[in-house]
């Protein structure tokens, strides 16, 4: 029975905490899975930023991207690896670089999701060309912002048509207001999105491969309290669309890992931000949420390297369309897609590899969220971000949260 070593590269920006507790965790594991004769062994390694052969070869199985929003070396060196080496990676490179927050609505749209009514208004001011006075003399044409806000409604959102975090992100609430904002926006090219308000409730749901967490967020709430801790506050049926959304968009665009937010208006979700192709998974954020994070990462960056899953070049979009052309009502269509979206991330087989493989992470994971080590990993965060006078209380009001998800769901196996 020969040994043979599967390794997961980090390729990490300011990530401080869940790539501790994820090495940490995987040496606790300490696993050896049984494959085809042989016996699965697996490391992890920091991907450093250097120069590279476009022809030399590449010593991951799998990387878990976190650089290629940011970074043009990360990102081409991760390309370079899809192309040449056919890396495993999430997410597709090419996905998050050409998708923009734009894009997915049309597309979603097109699918028949309930995204609310959104325009695209020309920029307000641009960058100084050439040949840019003679292009708008001839083409751009005259409108009037007051209409289009009129014919949305107020209130109404301003935000960027590409990017993340709430940068740029405007609430509108009424014609002077609209005209001031786009007045203010430069040369950013916007959205004007109708509101979804009142609502009843404003959830975000994090996608990986499989996996979905349904989290009630607060977007007016400092952000160590904007992903609150009740897990009951759905229904069953409510529950079951929004992770089928949510799978859909991600196995749609080739995500692994992705976050859609979404608002609930009676019996209707309304996706209004679901181009989030690098998550919150900082303890500072997540808090309660954070080992779920960690441990869906964990299960499935091992699925994919141990069954050696093959990356896929390009994105076929072609199903959904037909799906949606062939199914008459949305609640079909939705269903279609989610089929679609599970057959992607092969769920029946990742469940049957978590049950076989990984039966002992639940209860390692239970003991290592209580250890010294796991504090550790949260004061290095807060540490990282917050001034000297609040690190201790900090680190304390996460560490208390994660124990309380450790007395509740992540209660140890009998």
């Amino acid at each position: 029975m020969a040994e043979i070593t599967r390794r997961i590269g980090l390729s990490l920006g300011a990530d401080v905490c869940w790539p501790l507790c994820y090495e940490a965790l995987l040496k606790r594991l300490d696993l050896a899975i049984p494959r085809g004769g042989d016996r699965l062994r697996f490391e992890v390694e920091r991907v450093t930023i250097e120069p590279f052969d476009l022809r030399q070869p590449v010593r991951y199985d799998l990387v878990i991207d976190r650089l290629t929003h940011w970074y043009f070396t990360s990102r081409e060196w991760i390309k370079k690896a899809v192309v040449m080496n056919d890396l495993y990676v999430y997410n597709n490179p090419w996905s998050i670089q050409a998708n923009e927050k734009h894009t997915t609505y049309c597309a979603m749209m097109r699918l028949g999701l309930h995204v609310p009514d959104t325009w695209m208004v020309p920029p307000k001011s641009y960058e100084q060309t050439a040949d840019l006075k003679p292009t708008l003399t001839r083409y751009a044409k005259l409108f009037d912002l007051g209409r289009i806000g009129g014919q949305l409604g107020y209130p109404l959102f301003m935000k960027p048509y590409d990017g993340g975090g709430w940068v740029g992100v405007t609430k509108i609430d009424d014609e002077a207001k609209l005209r001031q904002a786009y007045e203010d926006s430069g040369t950013k090219l916007m959205h004007l999105q109708a509101g979804v308000i009142p609502y009843d409730r404003f959830v975000r749901c994090i996608g990986f491969g499989p996996q979905t967490r349904v989290v009630n967020y607060d977007p007016s709430a400092p952000l160590h309290d904007r992903y609150r801790m009740d897990v009951d506050f759905l229904t069953p049926a409510q529950r079951a669309e929004l992770e089928n959304i949510t799978l859909t968009i991600n196995a749609f665009f080739g995500w692994d890992f992705n976050s859609c937010e979404s608002l609930l208006r009676g019996d209707t979700w309304h996706p209004i931000d679901f181009a989030n192709a690098c998550p919150d998974s900082q303890v500072q954020s997540l808090h309660f949420h954070f080992p779920w994070l960690v441990k869906a990462n964990l299960k499935w960056s091992l699925y994919c390297a141990a069954t050696k899953r093959r990356v896929r070049h390009t994105l076929d979009w072609e199903p959904y369309f037909m799906a949606a052309e062939r199914e008459s009502t949305y609640a079909a269509r939705l269903a279609a897609y989610a089929r679609l979206a599970r057959a992607h991330f092969e769920t029946d087989r990742f469940e049957e590899f978590c049950a076989k493989h990984l039966s002992h992470l639940d209860e390692v994971a239970w003991e290592f969220f209580g250890s010294q080590e796991a504090r550790d990993a949260v004061r290095a965060k807060v540490s990282a971000i917050y001034p000297a006078h609040e690190i201790e209380p900090f680190t304390e009001l996460f560490w208390q949260r994660i124990q309380h998800w450790r007395a509740t769901e992540g209660a140890r196996p009998a």
